[in-house]
């Protein structure tokens, strides 16, 4: 596997073979190894909820346990120490059947205690759609956010062959394919959940 360099990103990118759309100022995201992508208006945050914890095994709806709330241009979202929050990026990705990608956050933010993935940076080949980004503030400040910011990249790595089985193949369960706003864990669906009953006290 290679990384993809600026050169070959925008030879994928005018090919069609990659799809960042809209790649507004090219010149400013595409970095030597990477492309910056910005963050978009509608964010996702836990309710304060009278429940003990969150229950994979509970088949209610889990966006029960979240609020959404659009942010306009110009205007901070603002997140807290301590806090945790769904946002997506303002492109829209496609990738090819042969290609993986890694979304990584950006120095800058990091330096303000920021976190723009908690685990899922990993973007499957054949994937469709916006980013979601799990944002966390692991510092001693609130920071600011602004609709349009630049706050992570996005790393393209070649396959040794294309895949059998991408993501949004009908025989896979591709839950977050086409997302177009940050979408709530659907963990639920996961086979070892779905095909499991709780444990009962005898």
């Amino acid at each position: 596997m290679a990384i993809l360099s600026d050169r070959d990103i925008k030879e994928h990118l005018k090919s069609g073979k990659i799809v960042i759309n809209p790649l507004t100022n090219p010149e400013v995201q595409i970095q030597p190894s990477s492309v910056d992508l910005r963050i978009g208006s509608e964010f996702k945050g836990f309710r304060i909820i009278r429940k003990p914890c969150i229950d994979p095994m509970d088949q209610s709806d889990l966006d029960s346990y979240m609020e959404s709330f659009y942010i306009d241009e110009g205007e901070p979202f603002i997140i807290h120490p301590g806090e945790f929050a769904l946002a997506t990026t303002y492109e829209t990705i496609k990738l090819p059947h042969d290609l993986v990608a890694r979304v990584e956050g950006r120095s800058s933010m990091g330096r303000l205690g920021v976190t723009m993935h908690v685990t899922a940076g990993y973007i499957d080949p054949g994937f469709m759609g916006k980013i979601t980004l799990e944002i966390s503030n692991i510092g001693k400040m609130p920071v600011a956010l602004y609709t349009g910011q630049r706050v992570c990249q996005i790393v393209f790595e070649t396959m040794t062959s294309p895949s059998e089985r991408p993501y949004g193949h009908p025989e896979r369960d591709s839950k977050y394919m086409g997302q177009k706003s940050p979408v709530s864990s659907k963990i639920k669906h996961d086979y070892e959940i779905k095909n499991r009953s709780k444990p009962r006290l005898v």
